[in-house]
């Protein structure tokens, strides 16, 4: 009896890479790529220590985070795009898009290949969502450049990046979904969640059966200087419709939630029994670090719920999203980790009986 267990994606980067890349005032500056690269083989190293038995490369090269690593630095973007309030007070901001064509600058295969380079267990590979990137087009247009040309060239640009990870061998390519929690608290009617939903299976469906099984979903209500944008969202809004996705594995945040038994439920009406769920059994903001035995025990209520052959566990969210976070060090992030890979092993020995 095995139940599978990744991790989400983000480590906290090492003091010495944040502190040098403030000092350069460039985090693509040549000189840091050693800096990066050591942050990358110890980030690894330090993952397979943990005994997980998939790992990613910490998305140390991220910058600034998750959900613009593609488009940084393009220029025919403005600094003073979409808004992302988090609950602490603090905000995060996109770029806008100013003119067409878009495309990326940057894909996540690029990770990808740093990464086996060091790696002796599968790698898997996070990017970012095309509703995401779809906030990126400002509302009232742009001259010359329809919204239907750039949802064109948003689905090829993300079709690419997810193909070149799959056949680069990356173990799952998972597509960050953080929005969707945030979509229900932006447009209660639904209306934006919808048309998210929409846009994300217009680009999954450009993939055969084989490889939406190695693709997954990641949603969680976000994560940054321990602070969420979406956590007093209620999960029955978002669940129903993001199970509708034609994705094969779905990472949930489960860990954070006051009621997982209530979640627990929803996933159990709307799961479909081709999906794998992979609950998160570890909360990344909270900075005690969980026993091993807590998270047997969440494990074994998840497989209350959830058919054995379905479950998988997870982190709730990545442990630094946004690259400048230091709430959460390296070393409290591998702690937990560890304490998921013993918890999931000691729930599958507790289920087989053993």
């Amino acid at each position: 009896m095995t139940i599978p267990t990744e991790p989400i994606g983000s480590i906290p980067r090492p003091p010495r890479l944040i502190e040098a890349i403030a000092a350069a005032g460039n985090h693509a500056d040549p000189a840091l790529d050693p800096l990066y690269e050591d942050a990358i083989r110890d980030t690894i190293a330090r993952f397979e220590a943990t005994g997980s038995p998939v790992i990613t490369d910490g998305e140390q090269r991220k910058y600034h985070n998750f959900w613009t690593y593609c488009v940084d630095g393009l220029a025919n973007t403005a600094p003073d795009g979409f808004r992302i309030p988090f609950a602490a007070g603090h905000v995060r901001h996109m770029p806008r898009l100013t003119s067409g064509p878009f495309r990326y600058k940057l894909s996540a295969d690029r990770f990808l290949d740093v990464a086996q380079r060091y790696a002796h267990v599968p790698v898997k590979q996070a990017v970012i969502s095309p509703s995401a990137l779809s906030l990126m087009y400002p509302a009232q247009g742009i001259p010359g450049y329809t919204r239907e040309e750039f949802i064109d060239d948003l689905l090829r640009e993300h079709e690419m990046e997810v193909r070149a990870c799959l056949r680069k061998g990356a173990h799952k390519v998972q597509i960050d979904f953080t929005e969707g929690r945030l979509a229900i608290k932006l447009d209660p009617t639904g209306h934006l969640l919808n048309s998210f939903i929409d846009l994300n299976n217009l680009a999954l469906s450009r993939f055969s059966a084989e490889d939406r099984r190695r693709i997954g979903v990641h949603t969680c209500p976000g994560g940054d200087r321990d602070s969420t944008h979406s956590s007093d969202v209620d999960y029955a809004e978002l669940l129903p419709s993001l199970f509708e996705l034609r994705a094969g594995n779905f990472y949930v945040a489960l860990a954070g939630e006051r009621d997982p038994a209530r979640v627990l439920k929803i996933i159990r009406k709307h799961a479909k029994p081709d999906q794998r769920i992979f609950v998160g059994v570890v909360a990344p903001i909270d900075p005690g670090i969980e026993t091993a035995e807590q998270v047997r025990d969440r494990i074994l209520q998840a497989a209350e719920y959830i058919p054995v052959e379905q479950l998988g566990t997870t982190d709730d969210c990545g442990f630094s999203p946004f690259s400048d976070d230091t709430s959460t060090s390296r070393d409290t992030a591998f702690a937990k980790i560890r304490s998921r890979v013993l918890g999931t092993q000691l729930a599958a020995d507790k289920i087989a009986g053993r």
